[in-house]
Order: structure tokens, then C-alpha cells, then sequence
């Protein structure tokens, strides 16, 4: 049960990723560069994105 509970945050932390990776102000090559990381090596791919990944796009006030 373990691993199931591990499994379910290590997804939800993914979409999580995605929807930060899709939001950003990369190019469309570059979001499914991230993408393909993310979906293919969940735990690493997430720990690159957050520390390399693009950005989230911020609004000047």
C-alpha cells in the first residue's frame, strides 16, 4: 500500500509539472521537450523541471 500512496503523489506532482510546463511562455518544441521528460522518467524529469524548467509566465504590474 506503501508504493500506491508514493505513486499517487509522484502523479499528481507530474500533472502538477505539466500544467507548469503548458503555462509557461516556452515555445511549443521546448514544452514537449519538457513533456517527454516528464512523462517518461516521472521522479527525475520532475526534479529537472523544477529546478531548469521553464517558468511559470509572470505579469508586470
Amino acid at each position: 500500500m506503501e508504493y500506491g500512496i508514493l505513486g499517487l503523489v509522484i502523479l499528481a506532482l507530474d500533472i502538477w509539472a505539466l500544467l507548469g510546463v503548458w503555462g509557461s511562455g516556452a515555445s511549443v518544441g521546448s514544452k514537449l521537450l519538457w513533456t517527454a521528460l516528464i512523462v517518461i522518467l516521472p521522479v527525475i524529469g520532475l526534479i529537472i523541471w523544477y529546478f531548469a524548467g521553464p517558468k511559470g509566465s509572470v505579469k508586470a504590474v
